[in-house]
């Protein structure tokens, strides 16, 4: 398999549009890299210059330390699985996984062993003979990826393959790649607007959002260390709570006041706050860091109205309200009884609370 570089690359469209710029990623050999973002931040246009479907404006492209701004697509090595799956219909599962095999005159027995395998390893074996329109997405989707499999090239790029399913099957085919990366051992770039997707398949994401890039790291990197209010925000579903908070010095302690609370930073978060000391901050909490309090503790616990109950089985995430913030999610265990028009006690896990800087939301701690 092999690496793949991009070093400062940039893409303008047509009218002087910015789609990329200053992007610079590096995919190590047999890794699963994500691009994750909302729509129109650029990561499919990413894609599309490693696949060399969209020409690079400036900045260099490598795989496998051989440079590819100017190379065809079809002399990249490359095999990209599409979000429509680009099956043709006239022709069987096999002649689809054969085709771009027999076009560049492999031997017919090479053809043969290559595509058995691939639907094998893929559980397709029985569909050889069907056309597309007799299969389900699902089936449609593991055959896009056997047409990819076959051509066994250095790098595989996908481009959103799952959107099409319904959820039940995107959660399997989610775990079927992954369980594929680890028996390929290849070398995989995957683009999807879920970030549940990406944390769930992905050794590191990049985070994208209006054609530049937020930040790169592990899911847990991500999860735990978002660099800035809006990582903080995209990836962790339900996302981060983040609230309007004024960091205030009495008796020697710091506090964050929300306005209907107030909470005592620890040293730690003290230290990391104390030049925001008369200023306004943005406060973030994530909805499992809410924990339910027993009784209230001044400068540790605050009240809240709940205003939306959701059992989801294994979890109850509940929407409250405070004067200052309407909505703010908290995830509880499936046990908690609770109603619409309740007041809750809630109390911060210290050691998990995030702070932004309120004009750049650049992260503080």
């Amino acid at each position: 398999m092999a690496t793949v570089e991009l070093k400062n690359v940039k893409k303008i469209y047509e009218g002087g549009v910015l789609a990329v710029d200053n992007a610079n990623i590096t995919v190590n050999d047999k890794e699963f890299v994500v691009l994750v973002g909302p729509s129109g931040c650029g990561k499919s246009t990413t894609l599309r210059m490693i696949a060399g479907l969209e020409e690079i404006t400036s900045g260099e492209l490598y795989i496998d330390g051989k440079l590819m701004n100017d190379v065809a697509p079809k002399d990249r090595d490359i095999a990209m699985v599409f979000q429509n799956y680009a099956l043709y219909p006239h022709m069987t599962v096999y002649e689809n996984m054969a085709f771009g095999l027999k076009i560049r005159k492999f031997p017919k027995k090479e053809i043969s062993d290559r595509v058995k395998e691939a639907a094998r390893i893929l559980d397709i074996e029985e569909l050889l003979d069907r056309k597309p329109k007799a299969l389900s997405g699902g089936q449609r989707q593991r055959v896009a990826v056997g047409r990819a499999i076959v051509r066994k090239p250095k790098v595989f790029l996908f481009d959103e393959p799952l959107s099409n399913l319904d959820a039940k099957l995107r959660v399997q085919m989610r775990a079927e790649l992954s369980a594929l990366h680890t028996r390929l051992q290849a070398t995989m770039v995957y683009v999807t607007h879920d970030q549940v997707e990406a944390m769930t398949m992905g050794d590191r994401i990049v985070v994208l959002k209006d054609g530049y890039i937020q930040q790169i790291g592990s899911p847990l990197e991500l999860y735990n260390r978002p660099v800035n209010r809006f990582v903080a925000g995209f990836i962790g579903s339900p996302p981060m709570n983040v609230l309007k908070a004024t960091i205030k010095e009495d008796k020697g302690k710091l506090i964050a006041d929300e306005g209907d609370f107030q909470i005592t930073l620890t040293p730690k978060l003290a230290d990391a706050v104390r030049s925001y000391a008369g200023k306004e901050t943005l406060f973030g909490i994530r909805p499992e860091d809410l924990v339910v309090a027993e009784k209230a503790v001044e400068g540790e616990t605050f009240n809240a109205k709940v205003e939306v109950v959701e059992p989801l089985g294994a979890e109850i995430l509940m929407y409250v309200s405070t004067t200052q913030h309407p909505s703010i999610i908290v995830r509880t265990p499936p046990h908690f009884d609770f109603h619409v028009g309740d007041t809750v006690t809630l109390k911060c896990a210290m050691d998990k609370i995030h702070f932004f800087d309120l004009e750049a939301e650049k992260a503080v701690v």
